[in-house]
């Protein structure tokens, strides 16, 4: 797959999966427990983008009742990170999310993620709340980026 040759995203195909095992890759890279993805990805709350077939990003998106929706994962493919797919797929949750009723969505990341937290602030999320210790207590290897562990849920939300 070589991004550079894509002309527009506009080519991008969003859809609900059939199957999570197409798109199991690119969710793992924002959920290292494949186990704990399992447990909350279906076909039912999963999109996918493809381009010519190919999965290129994904977000599952989990109904909380109380017109809260929650972005329990989000991923795009490395070639497309920064290219605006990730901004395109929250907005896209963003409406399949105010279509099903909702008024809030909440993410949460890591506190060790700091280019993600960065992410959702530029996108209109703004810090709620945090899960202390969530990693430590959920996750049975430990998990570092950015130079240290990663330990604590940070919770970012918004309202629409």
């Amino acid at each position: 797959m070589n991004a550079e040759r894509i002309v527009s995203i506009d080519s991008v195909f969003y859809k609900s999966v059939d199957h999570i095992e197409p798109f199991m890759a690119l969710l793992l890279l924002a959920d290292p427990s494949e186990e704990l993805v399992r447990g909350y990805a279906n076909p039912q709350n999963t999109v996918g983008a493809t381009l010519n077939g190919e999965p290129i990003g994904v977000y599952v998106l989990l109904d909380k009742g109380n017109q809260l929706m929650e972005l329990k994962n989000i991923a795009v493919h490395p070639e497309w990170q920064g290219k605006g797919l990730g901004k395109t797929l929250i907005g896209h949750a963003m409406e399949r999310a105010g279509d099903r009723g909702a008024r809030r969505m909440e993410v949460g990341t890591g506190n060790s993620s700091l280019d993600q937290i960065a992410f959702y602030e530029k996108a209109g999320f703004t810090r709620d709340r945090v899960d202390e210790g969530f990693f430590l207590r959920n996750y049975a290897e430990p998990i570092f980026e950015n130079g240290m562990q990663c330990a604590d849920m940070i919770y970012l939300k918004k309202t629409f």
